[in-house]
């Protein structure tokens, strides 16, 4: 079965039970729409043949959501759209389709979902439940919408316990011919096979346990099943194959708020048959409150990030050193720049980035954002492909 026929099937089975729940119950309803008209600039020339050098694109995310029985039960429905000049990025995701029971200490949670796990600034080892939407940004903090059950319970002396059933993996999107951040081979994401007979329908099995206990915040996790990122093979010839692994991870979060400092850290150690690596994230945030008594906070980010497996980490982040600065005006327009750069203390490579928004009325943002490769080794197994991909991009985000 085809991804779009299993979206429509289950979206019709599951209105119809919901609309069956609530129809003796008092509903609330509420409906959000963004609309996001983006420009993006690349500086360089294409590297690979078709790319271009501009790209504007709109994106369109409506969200809808009901409760009943004094918001003890909820549904919530958000999709996003996407118009590109690449046409691998003209394209739709259920991002959260789910119904979701509270009742005391624990809720149920069933439908597609997003479930995020992670402390650090520069990468997130640990965030594995959904599948990076690697079409909408090159950071990977864009997900797509994940098939789940997930069961939560509740303790305030023992924390919190997730448990997870995902019964369908969601493959990652690639750019296409005429797109940026590719490969020299386009990749096409129904070409990529799996390390399991059962393909996408092997079941995966996912659990978390978190807690606060004074200053610390701490966060075990376990995962198997299809692995999220694809495994990548090359021949003499350049020439990628790649497929998804069955894999096993072990996850650790932790975060140390100490007054103005926090200590921030992320681990993993992830076992499959073609490799088994050990990964973290090690930093801090200090923050100076209300600069000159004027509202401005302004942070300052250092994180480590190393990676087992040197250059085959997918994320190029083997040896690297993270350093940023985050600022809040605090203003009634919420303006905020993140500004930083991720240098390889391996082989030079510098990746320098900046992100900023601010809303210019009420429900509309302007935001801008660049990313700047520069001196991009040969050593590079994966960037070199986008040492020539640096860009400026603009939005205007209108919500209602």
């Amino acid at each position: 079965m085809k991804s779009s026929n299993f979206f429509l099937a289950f979206i019709f089975l599951f209105s119809v039970i919901v609309m069956a729940q609530t129809e003796k119950d008092e509903v609330k309803t509420t409906i959000e729409w963004e609309f996001n008209a983006q420009y993006r600039h690349f500086y360089d020339a294409p590297q690979f043949d078709n790319q271009l050098k501009d790209y504007p694109s709109i994106g369109i995310q409506p969200t809808y959501s009901f409760g009943w029985e004094n918001g003890y039960q909820n549904f919530i429905a958000s999709a996003y759209f996407s118009i590109d000049r690449d046409e691998n990025r003209r394209y739709w995701d259920l991002r959260e389709f789910y119904y979701q029971k509270a009742q005391n200490n624990w809720e149920l949670s069933v439908g597609f979902k997003k479930v995020f796990w992670g402390v650090t600034e520069s990468n997130h080892l640990v965030d594995i439940i959904n599948q990076t939407d690697a079409l909408k940004s090159f950071d990977g903090e864009e997900k797509l919408g994940q098939p789940m059950v997930q069961f939560s319970w509740f303790s305030s002396d023992w924390g919190s316990l997730d448990l997870f059933y995902l019964p369908y993996h969601r493959k990652r999107g690639f750019a296409g011919e005429k797109g940026r951040f590719r490969f020299s081979t386009v990749l096409e994401a129904d070409a990529i096979g799996y390390e399991s007979d059962k393909e996408e329908w092997h079941p995966d099995f996912a659990a978390r346990w978190k807690h606060y206990i004074g200053v610390l915040d701490i966060g075990l996790s376990y995962f198997s099943g299809n692995g999220r990122e694809p495994y990548f093979e090359f021949d003499d010839r350049g020439n990628i194959k790649a497929f998804y692994p069955l894999i096993d991870q072990l996850g650790l979060d932790f975060q140390i708020t100490a007054g103005a400092v926090l200590f921030k850290f992320e681990s993993i150690f992830r076992k499959a048959e073609q490799q088994e690596f050990f990964a973290m994230d090690a930093g801090l945030e200090y923050t100076f409150s209300n600069v000159n008594n004027n509202g401005l906070d302004i942070g300052v980010l250092v994180e480590y990030l190393y990676d087992e497996r040197d250059d085959w980490a997918l994320s190029g982040l083997q040896n690297d050193v993270f350093y940023g600065s985050r600022v809040a005006f605090n203003d009634t327009q919420d303006t905020s720049i993140l500004g930083g750069g991720i240098y390889d203390l391996d082989t030079q490579t510098h990746l320098f980035t900046v992100e900023a928004s601010r809303r210019l009325a009420n429900g509309l943002v302007c935001s801008i954002e660049g990313r700047i490769f520069s001196g991009v080794s040969d050593q590079e197994l994966f960037l070199l492909f986008f040492k020539q991909d640096s860009y400026f991009s603009f939005t205007l985000s209108k919500y209602f």
